[in-house]
């Protein structure tokens, strides 16, 4: 429970920035309570003056103490709820807008072991329950302390004698807070990582909606997501089970414990000494006290929920990102042209320890070279990339650029000399134009149209009913595969790099599109390294090179003719492919 509040702790720090509203609402929260605790004195005022000397000025008195005090508690109580619950709103985007800039640093090793829907949860439902906290909670809870505080100050001042029967039963009130009250925390957390892992699902089905219909799992997925969600209500329900209870046994108590006291005070009234104002008086602060006291349970049971929600985002933005910008970053040097060296490099994913992705990779491509990549799925290609990229880290050896180590340079100017076309493009959702300008910073329209021009994406995309300013929605749903692959192609072609990085870039076109696009890639290639994976061979036949994989190792290096003569393996594939 102590790790869980100090989480609480900690996000309060986001909000010193505007602390000056968070002074306004407390000052205002001061002024409400103190309005609410004025009315016990005025209870005894009328009784005392007004009821027990028949007196109608005293009545008169009191009614105008009663309208000023509500007109106060009326303004404050606004001024309360706008700067709070505003306070509220400001620090939970600024830590939204913090998690969200933390997941960007993060490398591709912390997504593999993280389902994305339970990252989103983060930003989603514990944000919530955080904004519900700090905006109303938080707030309930200060106001309900102040008025516990003053009313036992009151009851105090009002009469010693019952005070301490009060300081003597009430008390245990608090032990099922403290016992239950851990319970109900430990239920919260759980139910709040069940409904992360039943989102996580629902993500996972409605991204892959195509699959799971073509292959009639609807049904499935269905039990699925109910038993997930099912295991989140069992312990939400539980956690209310619990709340209740304790919400129970503390008015109970709270109540009985004040019905002992008024008995007592009862008989101090009836032998006189205790005037029938005091007494009245006494009952308000106790029934404000009673209510306080429960008021608190169930907005701790609301924090405790909150504190559940804060360790996991503090988690979250307390994982370190894997890769690290260097200390002393350099530039990369003047006579840079694209040269790119692996010396002795060898790697393994982080979530598949067992298998090594590349072992002892020797490999030089000079600058304006044309490399190709070939070998089996597995055979570590695309690990090429990511490492080229900076997604990952050698495990032993090193990537080097115009022969510095790509560690010691800044991880955006590194990124800067590639384009990367991936086997399955991502087409975010918003227009053509904005989709092929990604990445590619400040750049004319007519650089876009001439981008898509290259890349025979302008006739399918001027066609579309809103032509480059067409939304092409979530994933590019608008348009067909083989038009994604051209949209990041196009894209690739505005970022003019030094390198360019081909991941089957071709795959999903047909065989006319195909001949028109690997026309524009051979102009685009002209002076830039390129490295190429294809499964297809007669992708490849034009490199100067052709680097065959196996197993995470390079097999053979050569260029067609060389590699057929020298009979390896890729002989063979060869043979398969082409017949000879």
């Amino acid at each position: 429970m102590k790790s869980s509040y100090k989480s609480l702790y900690t996000l309060f720090g986001f909000a010193w920035p505007y602390r000056k509203m968070v002074v306004g609402g407390l000052i205002a929260l001061c002024i409400t309570s103190a309005s609410v605790l004025s009315i016990g004195w005025g209870i005894k005022y009328l009784i005392d003056e007004g009821f027990r000397h028949n007196s109608a000025t005293a009545v008169n008195h009191a009614l105008l103490v009663l309208l000023g005090l509500s007109s106060i508690l009326a303004l404050a109580t606004f001024a309360r709820f706008y700067l709070i619950m505003k306070t509220g709103e400001l620090v939970v985007a600024d830590i939204r807008r913090m998690i969200f800039k933390h997941l960007l640093s993060l490398s591709p090793a912390f997504f593999e072991m993280q389902q994305s829907g339970a990252i989103l949860a983060r930003l989603t439902n514990d944000m919530t329950l955080i904004q519900t906290m700090i905006g109303g909670s938080f707030s309930m809870a200060l106001r309900n302390t102040f008025i516990l505080v003053g009313g036992v100050v009151m009851i105090i001042i009002t009469s010693a004698k019952l005070a301490l029967y009060m300081a003597i039963v009430v008390p245990l009130t608090v032990l099922p807070i403290i016992v239950i009250g851990k319970r109900v925390r430990i239920l919260a957390r759980t139910a709040q990582e069940r409904v992360a892992d039943s989102a996580a699902h629902a993500q996972e089905v409605v991204m892959g909606i195509r699959t799971v219909q073509s292959s009639q799992q609807e049904q499935q997925e269905l039990w699925k997501y109910e038993s997930r969600l099912n295991h989140g209500l069992d312990a939400a329900i539980q956690r209310l089970w619990m709340r209740g209870i304790l919400t129970g046994i503390v008015i109970l108590l709270a109540f009985c414990a004040v019905g002992f006291v008024l008995w007592q005070g009862g008989h101090d009234v009836v032998a006189g000494r205790l005037s029938a104002g005091a007494l009245s008086s006494f009952i308000f602060y106790s029934i404000m006290v009673a209510g306080s006291i429960g008021a608190l349970s169930e907005v701790a049971s609301d924090l405790q929920r909150a504190a559940g929600a804060a360790d996991g985002v503090l988690d979250l933005l307390n994982t370190k990102p894997t890769i690290y910008e260097a200390e002393n970053p350099q530039a990369l040097p003047p006579r840079f042209q694209g040269d790119i060296t692996f010396d002795n490099v060898s790697f393994t994913y982080p979530t598949r320890l067992e298998k090594p992705a590349l072992h002892e990779i020797n490999l030089d491509i000079y600058p304006g070279e044309k490399i190709a990549l070939v070998g089996a799925s597995g055979a570590g290609k695309t690990t090429l990339f990511q490492l080229l990229l900076r997604f990952y880290d050698p495990v032993r050896g090193a990537v080097l650029l115009g022969g510095m180590d790509i560690r010691n340079l800044p991880v955006k100017l590194l990124r800067q000399q590639f384009a990367y076309v991936p086997q399955d493009p991502i087409i975010f959702s918003g227009t053509a134009a904005e989709n092929i300008r990604y990445g590619a910073g400040d750049v004319t329209d007519a650089q876009v149209m001439d981008a898509a021009r290259a890349a025979r994406a302008y006739d399918f995309v001027a066609n579309l009913p809103e032509g480059f300013h067409t939304q092409l929605g979530e994933r590019g749903v608008r348009i067909s595969g083989g038009e994604r692959q051209r949209i990041a192609i196009a894209r690739a072609l505005l970022r003019n790099p030094r390198i360019l990085l081909l991941d089957e870039a071709t795959n999903a076109l047909d065989a006319e599109n195909e001949k028109l696009v690997q026309e524009a890639l051979e102009t685009l290639m002209q002076g830039r390294t390129t490295l190429m994976i294809a499964h297809r061979l007669a992708t490849v036949l034009s490199a100067d090179r052709i680097v065959m994989m196996d197993k995470g190792k390079i097999e053979a290096i050569g260029t067609h003719r060389e590699l057929v003569a020298q009979g390896s393996l890729y002989a063979r594939l060869a043979e398969l492919q082409f017949g000879v």
